[in-house]
């Protein structure tokens, strides 16, 4: 496995293997890596990429001034051991200022699907997102790009971005990998306190109960949010958003129809905020 701190490097280690015939797939990752993550690596493979590269950048854009970039966990050695014994071909891991090499005054932005859900609270978050991805695609130059229903917003706004600046890459959105107990898994559920973690139960079967109440006929979506927080609140978690929206253009729907819904959420349990969501 070819470790890659540089983006010549990278550009030219996949455009060797491009002129060998093989396809190429990326992982976008900040690092961290947990079996979502792996799983992605799998789905790579699976949607036909010869060599895959994962990318492990934790991008400063992307975060706020009072967010944890600097606290964001890392442990760049298990992450590698982690893509070698996945097979992956390259990891590609640059520094900042290979990334940003001067001030950052260019940016990509997604005016439509990236104005809801968690830009409320996150309101540069998705052009620090799309930026990154974008530097990413044009260092790595991928046929396959991997990323995870998790993130649904992110998925939704970087396969805009891939259609509308026609990038030639074909993208995968890869089901939500889960812990047992049902809890999303996230690099950042290791900040959890045990109760904390106990409590954070209440996301993934509010909305699995929810997915039930819709399936025996509830269509009025308004009365599902109310539960979900009503839920969230009683167990202890502060609620930055329980939405439900169309599941491909994100437009906020209060009844359910025919068309796919998903019900997507954010919450802190102490100063940990996790997302999750759901097709309906």
């Amino acid at each position: 496995m070819d470790v890659i701190r540089t983006i010549r490097e990278m550009q030219a280690w996949s455009k060797e293997r491009k002129r060998e015939g093989k396809t190429i797939g990326i992982v976008p990752t900040m690092g961290c890596l947990h079996e979502g993550h792996l799983s992605l690596i799998d789905a790579a493979r699976v949607h036909g990429a010869d060599c895959v590269v994962v990318t492990i950048f934790v991008n400063p854009i992307q975060f706020a001034p009072n967010e944890d970039f600097v606290s964001y966990p890392r442990d760049f050695e298990r992450d590698s051991a982690l893509c070698a014994g996945k097979n992956v071909d390259a990891v590609f891991a640059p520094p900042v200022q290979e990334m940003y090499p001067a001030p950052v005054t260019c940016f990509v932005s997604e005016r439509k699907l990236s104005k809801g859900l968690c830009a409320k609270t996150r309101p540069t978050h998705f052009d620090g997102v799309t930026t990154v991805v974008a530097k990413l695609f044009n260092a790595v130059l991928p046929d396959v790009a991997v990323f995870g229903q998790k993130d649904a917003q992110q998925a939704r706004v970087l396969q805009r971005m891939v259609r509308d600046l026609n990038f030639p890459i074909r993208m995968v959105i890869a089901p939500i990998v889960r812990e047992a107990d049902g809890l999303a898994k996230s690099s950042r559920n290791r900040y959890l306190s045990e109760t904390e973690r106990r409590n954070t139960l209440v996301l993934s079967r509010s909305l699995k109960e929810a997915a039930g109440l819709v399936a025996g006929g509830e269509t009025d979506l308004r009365k599902i949010v109310a539960s979900i927080q009503e839920k969230i609140a009683a167990a202890g978690g502060k609620v930055d958003y329980v939405e439900t929206v169309d599941a491909e253009e994100l437009e906020p729907v209060e009844v359910k129809s025919d068309k796919p819904v998903m019900i997507a959420l954010a919450a802190y349990f102490g100063n940990t905020r996790l997302i999750d969501n759901i097709i309906l």
